[in-house]
């Protein structure tokens, strides 16, 4: 539990750092984009590489099928609920509602998170979790807002993101028992601990734009209703229920439990699919998702 406080403390403050950057304009709106950049495509990577150089940390094979058919189920189930739960929206909310509940932010917060909570561990497994959330994002998810999905343009950008390519050479190093020479093993565990630190405070750079007066309405509540309480108690009770390691339970959980992907804004944007909707939906899912993760962790810790 000290732990845990102690976690939550310390993701607290980077938040408050990130927020009071971007409000007082020490930093500009340019640099969320290179934050969000370079963490997802240098620093993430390095840090999920290096999370499978402790040897699996006691972590088989069973536990790595486990949490990738778990992930598979959420995002059938996600698909499923996302196009019926909100039947009474405009075409474009529908849109948004839909995808944003396919593609969570379990990609960029997820991993510090789970990291955080479950140690190297838990990002293994969010590395082998997130693949099928990150098919679905250039498949399914780009075809709610184009109606069209391209096959081959899918795997092409899932086999060639940098996260996917980390986590595989992570993983066949790992398997093969190849012992990664300090020379090169060092700077990718140097760059790789920045993880935390620069996702919480764009987290909070994000979170200084907030507008509270117009923030929320009835479907965007219901909405983190949804996303964050009733999708991660579906996952929580099915895992206890199909008997699955506590660890593989509680990153999956987690995991389901997070806000809505900032993916959702840039598509509505470049779709022209009520844009403005979609960014208060991942500002107010992100701004709740921080005691909700809390709650989660504590239920998973205890």
């Amino acid at each position: 539990m000290e732990g845990l406080l102690s976690l939550e403390f310390n993701i607290f403050v980077m938040i408050a750092v990130g927020f009071l950057i971007r409000r007082v304009n020490v930093v500009g709106k340019e640099a969320e984009r290179v934050v969000t950049d370079l963490v997802l495509y240098v620093v993430l990577p390095c840090n999920i590489f290096n999370s499978f150089m402790g040897g699996g940390g006691g972590t088989g094979a069973g536990d790595y099928l486990a949490v990738l058919l778990i992930s598979i189920g959420i995002q059938a189930l996600s698909m499923v609920y996302g196009k019926f739960a909100f039947p009474r929206e405009t075409p474009d909310r529908r849109c948004n509602l839909a995808y944003a509940m396919i593609c969570s932010n379990a990609g960029f917060l997820g991993n510090a998170v789970t990291e955080g909570v479950f140690g190297a561990t838990g990002l293994m497994l969010t590395s082998i979790y997130l693949i099928p959330q990150r098919i679905m994002m250039w498949s399914e998810g780009l075809a709610i807002y184009s109606g069209v999905s391209d096959m081959k343009a899918t795997v092409r950008k899932v086999l060639t993101h940098p996260c996917v390519i980390a986590c595989i050479l992570g993983l066949a190093v790992m398997l093969a028992g190849v012992t990664v020479p300090a020379l090169i093993l060092t700077p990718i565990q140097q760059i790789g601990r920045c993880n935390t630190p620069l996702t919480m405070i764009m987290i909070g750079m994000i979170l200084s734009e907030i507008d509270v007066r117009h923030l929320v309405d009835g479907t965007i509540a219901w909405f983190t209703f949804h996303r964050l309480v009733l999708m991660p108690l579906v996952v929580y009770l099915a895992c206890r229920l199909l008997g699955v390691s506590h660890t593989v339970t509680g990153v999956s959980t987690l995991l389901a439990a997070m806000p809505a992907g900032a993916t959702t804004s840039m598509l509505s944007a470049k779709y022209n699919r009520d844009p403005q909707f979609a960014t208060k939906l991942v500002i107010f899912t992100t701004l709740c998702s921080v005691p909700a993760i809390f709650l989660w962790s504590m239920l998973l810790t205890r």
